[in-house]
């Protein structure tokens, strides 16, 4: 299908970044020899992802929970990728997330959960609640309302945020297109 998660984290203190590079260009290389997309993990750390795949090009894929600047969104996309969007899009405070979901390419959006995290807006618990022992598991079962707050924001009808994202994700990872006509039952078609 692809070649992923991979990507680089410079959010979380004490990782090797250097190392972290290696095994990223390692990946990447991986990926172009077998003509496989990337699913890139984007955690503070776009530029340096755009940096690697401008050297090592890859066959496109997924920025997993896109959370950067619209520059950025843009050079992933001209580099063949589509943008994650998930849990973040829902909160009401995460403006920049949602700017770019209302104003990016359609044919750069694609749903996700990242399940168990990244919790939408519903499942959100506090630091208090969440100190308490409370939980919020994310859960592929919200993505009918994530797609639903990516149609209020782009005015559209829930099914045609279905519909596109759904393209989009066949466009992004084309192995899945096998998997959309396959029987339930995983028989031939």
């Amino acid at each position: 299908m692809a070649v992923g998660e991979i990507g680089l984290d410079h959010f979380v203190p004490g990782l090797d970044r250097e190392r972290q590079a290696r095994f990223y260009a390692a990946q990447l290389e991986l990926a172009r020899e077998f003509a496989l997309p990337a699913v890139l993990h984007v955690r503070r750390s776009a530029d340096d992802l755009l940096k690697h795949l401008r050297r090592i090009a890859v066959p496109g894929g997924i920025a997993h929970a896109f959370n950067g600047s619209e520059q950025q969104a843009m050079a992933f996309i001209r580099l063949g990728f589509k943008l994650g969007f998930g849990g973040a899009l829902t909160f009401e405070r995460a403006l920049q997330i949602r700017r770019l979901a209302q104003t990016l390419p359609e044919t750069a959006l694609v749903l996700e959960t990242d399940a168990p995290d990244i919790p939408p807006q519903w499942l959100y618990r506090s630091a208090e609640a969440r100190a308490r022992g409370e939980t919020a598991r994310n859960e592929p079962a919200e993505l009918p309302r994530i797609a639903a707050t990516l149609a209020t924001l782009r005015g559209w009808t829930l099914e045609k945020s279905a519909a596109v994202t759904c393209a989009n994700a066949i466009a992004a990872l084309p192995r899945l297109a096998a998997l959309q006509a396959r029987p339930p039952d995983g028989g031939a078609a």
